[in-house]
């Protein structure tokens, strides 16, 4: 278990969105839950995201996953960063799950890095929050102030940017952390070998949101009413303000309409950037009958990592959104749903009473089935 030693709820009033701030001792008596040959080991795999960072001077190459052989690279100013490690080791979890204190639809992945001496990222700027938590060794870190800084080398390709005039200059040890929200620039020098937590935080932007919307309505064959206006201008080849007004209200009353931005927000929410490690299996599909003898059998129910299962507050039907799917009920009270969408582990007890409701026991058969969930 991973406990903060600091107030949640007291962060989130002052810092969360608003400006970074050093956290020392977030987590007392911190322990890494993964080792760096786990680690590697994670790497060397096709399906999961990896890099290795090399520091060249006053430049940086990154070298694309996966990694299988770390001789070339030496003993120092190398990182090795690995995405998403919370949907592919579950020992990770736990670490995940202290920081649930904000929305899951928030959560984005935990990357974790190993970096030797010298090691680090490049000054950059994130579009997402940030918390790095530091595990072994210790980091150096420096932020700047929001602003706008040009491309480095004036690169339009590359994330780095110019330097900056730092507003933190911090060394990390092992159970220390820096919170940063989007747009600012920092950047990461490790000073002994390390391990690194990165925790992140994405919400949709315009783009991802107006496209989601668009797809909705294809899919669904919906918003067809067409503009209309009472006049029209004199001149034949001009677009009055009032003709754009009216266009911008048809698209306006459109998108206040529940039985559409409901759909695509818990769809898109739901969703996840990174792959999944489903559970397949070869067996046949499971059935409500032998889920519930499991249970008996003192089995437990186990989402896996980084799966996403959200409700919408007053949503309009009774449906729970997981990784883009849709999963509708028709009987299941809102509070039970709060609770399947909350829960990411049902021990047996738990599991037994809720499928004492046929419509919850179908939908447990589902996630099985559908390798969003496993019996431990």
């Amino acid at each position: 278990m991973y406990t903060p030693d600091f107030d949640p709820q007291a962060f989130l009033q002052q810092h969360w969105q608003k400006q970074p701030v050093v956290l020392k001792g977030a987590f007392k008596r911190f322990e890494d839950p993964i080792s760096p040959e786990e680690l590697a080991g994670l790497a060397c795999e096709e399906e999961i995201a990896s890099r290795i960072v090399l520091t060249q001077k006053d430049n940086w190459k990154i070298i694309q996953g996966p990694i299988e052989d770390y001789a070339p690279f030496g003993e120092t100013n190398w990182q090795l960063l690995v995405q998403a490690v919370n949907h592919w080791y579950p020992d990770s979890q736990p670490l995940v799950d202290a920081f649930r204190f904000i929305p899951d639809w928030r959560f984005d992945d935990l990357m974790v890095s190993f970096a030797t001496p010298g090691g680090g990222v490049g000054p950059h700027i994130d579009n997402y929050d940030v918390f790095l938590l530091q595990g072994s060794g210790k980091r150096r870190w420096k932020v700047g102030p929001q602003g706008h800084y040009s491309p480095r080398g004036g690169d339009t390709h590359t994330a780095l940017i110019d330097d900056f005039e730092p507003i933190i200059d911090v060394v990390l040890e092992q159970g220390d952390m820096l919170y940063i929200p989007p747009g600012f620039p920092h950047r990461g020098e490790t000073i002994e070998t390390a391990l690194s937590y990165s925790i992140g935080f994405r919400a949709p932007s315009q783009q991802e949101l107006i496209s989601s919307i668009a797809d909705h309505l294809i899919d669904t064959n919906t918003g067809l009413t067409r503009f209309m206006s009472t006049s029209e201008p004199s001149n034949p080849g001009l677009v009055s303000s009032e003709q754009q007004q009216g266009m911008l209200k048809l698209l306006q009353s459109l998108l206040s309409e529940p039985e559409h931005y409901q759909a695509v927000l818990g769809q898109l929410l739901s969703q996840n950037r990174f792959e999944l490690d489903l559970c397949e299996s070869d067996e046949e599909a499971h059935t409500p009958q032998e889920l519930i003898e499991a249970f008996e059998e003192g089995a437990q129910l186990l989402r896996i990592g980084g799966l996403k299962v959200l409700c919408l507050e007053q949503d309009n039907h009774k449906r729970l959104f997981i990784n883009g799917e849709t999963y509708s009920f028709e009987n299941t009270e809102l509070s039970t749903l709060e609770l399947l969408a909350e829960q990411i582990l049902f021990d047996d007890k738990a599991a037994l009473n809720l499928c004492q409701q046929k419509e919850v026991c179908d939908y447990f058969v589902w996630l099985i089935n559908r390798g969003y969930a496993y019996l431990a």
